[in-house]
């Protein structure tokens, strides 16, 4: 039987980075959900695909083909057979992921290859919706949140960091707004499950966080 963990959160709260870590300390697969999703985004952009015509969207996203496999203990996101993982960590490429995420085609496609991964392995996965809808029943599920301005801000150090010119304030006011969007979509909106532990990385560490996380893995 496979062990599943479960993050979610919204944006900025560190789930990658966090469900990278603790699935390197357990030796587990971590999969990118949200890599995913940037990657059909990032089809749709290739694509010149018009953001606001669902109908497009639904139809486009049945020849995009996403999967993850790992390269020399790198995770790469591949579209089409194309790695895109030098690609899909853009600011536009982010927007669009926010709209062509809601679309139900694009879940379901995406939310399969996900559910088919966990069951073949021991995963940790992150996302939006992975204990409400991809792993519903998960060994483990976590909510990880911080504040809007501490998220703002580590967001503003990570794009400082590779060179890139940006506003701390246009940044937070984008998180706030992708907030209110995540959670009150009609398809799979950003709640937290039931069974979820919450966990608030505001004032703490990296690796507290992951060792937290760890000390409830049965």
């Amino acid at each position: 039987m496979s062990y599943n963990i479960a993050i979610d959160g919204p944006a900025g709260a560190g789930k990658s980075t966090i469900a990278k870590l603790v699935a390197k300390k357990k030796g587990y697969i971590y999969v990118d959900t949200g890599a995913m999703y940037r990657a059909m985004a990032l089809f749709m952009l290739k694509e010149s695909v018009e953001l606001d015509r669902v109908d497009l969207i639904a139809e486009k996203s049945q020849s995009a083909d996403i999967s993850i496999r790992y390269e020399d203990g790198v995770q790469c996101v591949f579209l089409n057979g194309q790695n895109v993982n030098g690609m899909i960590r853009t600011e536009d490429v982010s927007a669009a992921a926010s709209k062509t995420s809601v679309v139900p085609e694009v879940r379901k496609k995406l939310t399969a290859l996900q559910k088919k991964l966990a069951a073949e392995q021991d995963v940790v996965m992150d996302g939006r919706d992975i204990g409400t809808k991809v792993l519903p029943n998960a060994d483990l599920k976590i909510f990880l949140t911080a504040s809007v301005e501490v998220r703002a801000k580590r967001r503003y150090d990570e794009l400082c960091a590779k060179g890139e010119r940006c506003n701390l304030e246009k940044i937070q006011e984008e998180i706030a707004e992708r907030d209110h969007r995540d959670m009150t979509r009609d398809e799979a909106p950003l709640v937290q499950a039931e069974d979820a532990i919450l966990v608030d990385s505001s004032d703490m560490t990296i690796e507290q966080v992951a060792d937290k996380i760890l000390s409830y893995v049965k």
